[in-house]
């Protein structure tokens, strides 16, 4: 079906570069809001959208929280990215088109710690429990795996013990630049915005029997300015060629 798809997408968007190419349809302007954790990928579609069509891409970034709280707010862009769970609720509420969400990538929640620190074993759920007892500071999003992670806490006894350890900065903020900066010695966050951060070291994914993983989808703003170059733009997130770089980027095609 992806196959399908990706032909059909493959079609419109040579038929739009043959009638650029003519001066017969004028470059648009397509405004996308995304969050950090999709940032190469997104990027990535963009630069290669821009090169298929002539059209401009905006791209703006934040956390997933402020997201959902910009779009419900009344701001608009012409495709927003979040989370599956946020891009269903902002359907539900009037302001994405329904039935038009494409779901394109999974991410994991990743642990990191600054570089300089022994490296830790985080292979066991018993093992990540020691680490998270003998951190100093412990940082976590504002987002989605900030709010499982503080659930996982309760669920492995020791919420109580370092709740005075934790820094969750708001919505948007980098936990890896954080550990970078010295402002903690141990974080959490997804795999994709760990992976790439210098100053830091990447310690692995947490335990399988504890993981959560996020979906990542798009969809398409019902007051959208350009809604054609939208869809396309969406389409082309699960493009089958695209998804070598997506696990590039530290995340799985969805």
């Amino acid at each position: 079906m992806k196959i399908v798809h990706w032909f059909a997408v493959t079609i419109m968007l040579l038929v739009i570069t043959l009638l650029f190419s003519a001066g017969l349809v004028n470059a648009t302007e397509l405004r996308i809001l995304a969050p950090n954790a999709v940032k190469e990928t997104i990027t990535e579609i963009a630069s290669r959208y821009e090169r298929a069509t002539g059209d401009r891409v905006v791209l703006s970034w934040a956390g997933t929280e402020a997201i959902t709280k910009q779009i419900s707010d009344g701001n608009m862009f012409d495709v927003v990215i979040s989370t599956l769970q946020s891009i269903d609720k902002l359907e539900k509420e009037g302001k994405l088109a329904s039935g038009r969400r494409v779901d394109f990538a999974k991410s994991a929640i990743g642990v990191a710690v600054r570089a300089g620190l022994p490296l830790a074993d985080i292979s066991s759920v018993d093992a990540l429990k020691q680490l998270l007892l003998q951190a100093k500071v412990i940082a976590i999003s504002s987002g989605t795996s900030g709010r499982y992670l503080t659930e996982l806490f309760q669920r492995l006894g020791i919420a109580e013990q370092i709740k005075g350890r934790i820094k969750q900065p708001p919505s948007g903020a980098q936990i890896g630049e954080m550990l970078a900066h010295g402002e903690a010695d141990l974080g959490f966050q997804q795999v994709s915005e760990l992976i790439h951060v210098n100053g830091i070291v990447y310690l692995g994914p947490l335990p399988s029997e504890i993981q959560s993983i996020t979906i990542y989808s798009a969809g398409i703003h019902s007051a959208a300015s350009a809604p054609t170059a939208a869809m396309i733009f969406i389409k082309m997130l699960t493009a089958p060629n695209f998804g070598a770089f997506i696990i590039k980027t530290g995340m799985e095609p969805a």
